[in-house]
């Protein structure tokens, strides 16, 4: 199914929607957009939205398997604007996923249990919402991959993750309950290259769709208990997003890519594309589910 635009797509074809859990995909560019859509049709999402321009073509297998409707990634604060039309369409208790090209969800034991297994849990903990990180994936060779992509030749840091209380201007300050800011990877390696205020990296990454629920731009929701990394009485599910984004970034943007000539440091390990090195890597958390 194609659809000119999101208006399109919710005036025609919003019967989508009722089957969950959906899936959001939006295309900045063409990078490794195809294995992106694959992966995330392959952890068993119901649904997949794959928003893009019109330039950008998919792979024949996709065709007929995913939704695509017509964006323009070039627009200030596009992503929420649409995410928002979406979520306001969407049956109420639907869950629902986002990220970009070039990113990849994954959850303790992704390779042998579906999505679906693990949300049905997540819903049993009275949880509306599982808090991910967007941890940063970058080519080990830039001679070979210029444009720091490489699913073959992919690097990851192992340490240098932190987290800080994220404050509530509304109440002098304080530090919001279950709420931190979480920051690490390239965003924090090369801090003189990112705005302030995109070098965190968690994000809401999996959520229940309800009324009046709307994304900020930040990747925070509207609902505080939504941002929140647990529940009040024991540990949470958390999730990764493994993400080439800002290696990407950073190597075609004119102000950083001369700066840079390896991504890799002595904390560099291979990744291995398996849920089990994020686990021991501390990168997410598995909870009480086993």
């Amino acid at each position: 199914m194609q659809y000119r635009d999101i208006d399109a797509f919710l005036a025609q074809g919003r019967q989508a929607l009722a089957t969950g859990p959906v899936a959001m995909v939006f295309a900045e560019d063409g990078a490794e957009l195809d294995t992106c859509l694959r992966h995330h049709r392959q952890l068993g999402f119901a649904t997949v939205l794959v928003f893009v321009e019109d330039v950008v073509p998919l792979a024949r297998d996709l065709q007929g398997k995913v939704i695509r409707i017509g964006y323009d990634p070039r627009v200030e604060n596009t992503l929420s604007q649409h995410v928002n039309k979406v979520l306001a369409a969407t049956p109420e208790g639907t869950w629902m996923f986002y990220c970009y090209n070039a990113e990849y969800l994954f959850y303790p034991f992704c390779e042998s249990r579906r999505v679906t297994e693990l949300l049905a849990f997540h819903a049993e903990e009275r949880r509306d919402a599982m808090l991910g990180y967007v941890v940063d994936l970058y080519a080990g060779d830039l001679d070979r991959a210029p444009e720091a992509v490489s699913l073959d030749d992919a690097w990851l840091d192992r340490s240098g993750y932190y987290a800080l209380a994220r404050k509530d201007p509304a109440n002098h300050n304080h530090p919001k309950d279950r709420q931190l800011d979480f920051f690490g990877g390239l965003r924090w390696r090369y801090e003189e290259h990112v705005p302030q205020e995109r070098r965190k990296i968690d994000r809401v990454a999996l959520f229940r769709a309800k009324p009046g629920l709307q994304l900020r731009e930040d990747h925070t929701f509207n609902d505080e208990e939504y941002n929140t990394y647990a529940c009040p009485w024991h540990n949470n599910l958390t999730s990764a997003v493994v993400s080439f984004r800002t290696a990407k970034a950073l190597k075609l943007n004119p102000g950083s890519t001369f700066d840079i000539r390896n991504f890799r440091w002595h904390n560099s390990v291979p990744f291995e594309w398996h849920s089990r090195q994020l686990l021991d890597l501390g990168l997410m958390e598995p909870g009480q589910w086993f």
